[in-house]
């Protein structure tokens, strides 16, 4: 799998982008594009073919132009991967949260951010140690950030919380996203994927020498038809994140 990393271009020209600081209107015919369109169709290339098959000439070709007239708008591919990625964000940045309790808020950002990644897998391919310092993700991590807010945590803690979250979900929806991937790219399920190898791996599987792995797998596979059930996965370790958050969270507020 393709691995882009963000901010690699030209910072300046990332954050003009991306904050929407326009240079001085010119005299001359009115511009054919826009940048929000640039945009909206890179993500839309990889939604459906992943970061390997978006480049500058791929986007131009959907919008009936030539590559050299996209870098009017956008200097180059690390520039739009930016503003890609702080798009997407934006979707679910400012949702109502209504007044809910804490732990109920920070499952549906869980679920929000699960869902993000299942429109965009392409997300997975996107290295952000050096985040995108965009209005969308601003926001996003602000709205994330006031959740937890009034609980008695420190600063530092605060966003330790919220980063554990997002680790979570980050690893939990990949085993998600692989499977679909998986079932899209070779024409079979997980169920018929299993049911083809089953009765092959009986053949050489020696349950008295795994045991525990016997027993186990016998009860999932009968279970899930397939080899994991990466939605229920998710389901149980969301709660276990979150029962451990409280317990933290509790004990905070009885030592303060």
């Amino acid at each position: 799998m393709t691995t882009e990393y963000t901010g690699g271009g030209d910072p300046k020209r990332s954050m003009e982008l991306l904050w929407g600081v326009q240079d001085r209107p010119r005299r001359g015919p009115k511009p054919k594009l826009t940048v929000e369109a640039i945009v909206g169709t890179a993500i839309a290339i990889a939604d459906a073919e992943g970061l390997a098959g978006l480049s500058m000439r791929r986007v131009a070709e959907h919008l009936g132009v030539t590559a050299m007239s996209l870098y009017t708008y956008v200097p180059g591919k690390a520039e739009l991967l930016d503003v890609m990625l702080d798009t997407v964000h934006g979707e679910v940045a400012t949702a109502d949260d209504g007044d809910a309790g804490w732990r109920t808020r920070l499952e549906r950002l869980a679920r929000e951010n699960w869902a993000l990644y299942r429109r965009h897998p392409w997300l997975l391919q996107v290295a952000t140690s050096r985040p995108v310092l965009g209005p969308h993700l601003m926001a996003k991590w602000d709205r994330e950030l006031t959740v937890v807010e009034g609980l008695g945590l420190t600063e530092i803690e605060m966003d330790l919380l919220v980063s554990l979250l997002a680790d979570y979900v980050h690893g939990a929806v990949r085993g998600a996203v692989e499977a679909a991937q998986a079932e899209q790219r070779t024409g079979m399920t997980d169920e018929q994927w299993w049911y083809s190898y089953a009765p092959l791996l009986e053949q050489v599987f020696d349950p008295a020498r795994y045991p525990v792995a016997a027993r186990v797998g016998e009860v999932t596979g009968a279970e899930y038809n397939a080899p994991s059930d990466p939605g229920r996965s998710f389901e149980f370790g969301l709660q276990r994140v979150l029962d451990g958050i409280e317990v933290f969270v509790r004990a905070r507020s009885a030592g303060a």
